[in-house]
This record gives structure tokens, sequence and C-alpha cells, in this order.
């Protein structure tokens, strides 16, 4: 993402895993450490797709440590596609690795990675602080229930993801959805609104 980011390789029930980390530019230690899941990998997801990389800017710009990784099979990541089942262990495995005892953690995810990010959450024994879904694929796989807090971000003409998909899986639980008017699936033209919209969802100050 910018000359600072760390790349390494983690292990993952698939072989090595590939990550990328990124510490607030400031210095300051990280308020803790922000995951972030990216898109579908048979339609060209990757971590460094646009949507995901946003997130980072903002888990940065919030004061947290933003990790992005590649699901098995993409980039230097060792695996095959698994239909999502072994991609909700290889973002397990990366927080296995990564997330010191205790640590502070934000799980985030765009997409199918919102879909992993929801089904990471209920497995973990010391949960997340926060979720961060965008553009959750609800209509194409099992997104799980999340907690009340969840912030969940949608454009309202998402073509790949209907709206009425994300609040169809949203009403029972009671749960608010951000609606972005006239935006798409991978919100082209407004990923610094996207970004402040992160922002302001954690610290209105700083938005």
């Amino acid at each position: 993402m910018n000359a600072q980011t760390e790349k390494r390789l983690v292990p993952g029930p698939a072989g090595q895993i590939e990550v990328a980390i990124d510490l607030p530019s400031d210095g300051a230690t990280p308020a803790g450490m922000a995951l972030i899941c990216h898109p579908n990998p048979t339609q060209g997801g990757t971590m460094d797709n646009k949507v995901v990389q946003t997130l980072a800017r903002a888990f940065i710009h919030l004061g947290w440590r933003a990790v992005r990784f590649n699901f098995r099979g993409i980039g230097k990541s060792d695996g095959a596609w698994d239909e999502g089942r072994g991609e909700v262990d290889d973002a397990l495995a990366v927080l296995a690795a990564l997330r010191a005892p205790g640590e502070a953690l934000i799980l985030s995810g765009f997409s199918f990675g919102g879909y992993v990010a929801s089904r990471a959450a209920t497995a973990l024994a010391e949960p997340a602080q926060r979720l961060v879904l965008v553009g959750p694929a609800t209509s194409r796989f099992d997104t799980a229930s999340v907690p009340a807090d969840t912030v969940v971000i949608h454009g309202e003409v998402d073509d790949v993801v209907p709206l009425s998909a994300v609040l169809d899986w949203a009403r029972p639980q009671s749960l608010p959805v951000t609606v972005v008017p006239g935006v798409g699936h991978f919100f082209h033209g407004q990923l610094p609104l996207l970004k402040s919209l992160v922002v302001r969802a954690f610290d209105p100050a700083r938005a």
C-alpha cells in the first residue's frame, strides 16, 4: 500500500499465507489489530483490492495496525480455492500468527471477505471488539449473524450483492445498514467517502 508496508509469510492450514502489515504513520503504539478480508478470489479479489486498501487506510488513520492477507491460492499464498470453508481457516490462521494475547481486534471484510469475517468472528475464543462489513456477500454465502454494533456499509445500486439481500440478512438481527446512494459494489469514485464513514463510526472527531 505504501513504502512502509511490511510483507511476510505466516503458516496456514494449506501452507504459507501472504500478509501485508501497515502501522499508524505517527509512530504511536497501535490501538490493536485490524484484520481485513478481501473479496472473492475466483473473481479477481486480492488483498490489494481498492476497497480493502481503503479499509486499511481508515484503520491506520484511527491508530490501528492494519493487516491484509491473500487467501489460499492467491499471490504468494499456498493452496487452492475451498469455496469459503478453508478461507475462514486462513483468516483464523493469520490471527493466530499475528494477534498478540489480549490484543484488541477489529475484524473486517469486503464482499466475500465480509462473509469470512462474520464466520471467523464466531470461532474466536477472544472476541473482536468490532466488525466492519462492506458490501457483504449475503446473497452468495451463508453470512453469520453479527453483534449489534457491527458497522455494515452497502451501495444502493450494488449489482453484485443486491441491497435487498443485505437488508433481508440484517432485518432479523435488527441491524442497521448504512446505504450509500447511487454507489455500486466497488464504490467507484466514492472511496474517500467510504473511508470517512468507517472512521466516523469509530471516532467522529477524526472523520
